[in-house]
């Protein structure tokens, strides 16, 4: 088990072995999300990540035929 000690400053390190199993290096973003008594890290995928997740959508815009008066 890793533990790690906040800083005055709110700061914790993430231990070598954690960051080598993640991948995690500098500019990686993550998120804390509390969840009943705990606190669960996540990892942030890039944006670049997201091209083509949804494969087969259909992104032509459904517009209205006509303007609908305001």
């Amino acid at each position: 088990m890793n533990t790690v000690t906040i800083s005055s400053k709110y700061q914790v390190v993430i231990p070598r072995q954690i960051r080598e199993q993640f991948n995690l290096k500098p500019g990686t973003k993550i998120m804390f999300i509390p969840y009943n008594e705990t606190l669960r890290v996540v990892i942030v995928p890039p944006i670049e990540h997201a091209q083509g997740m949804f494969a087969g959508i259909d992104t032509d815009p459904q517009r209205e035929k006509t303007d609908r008066p305001i």
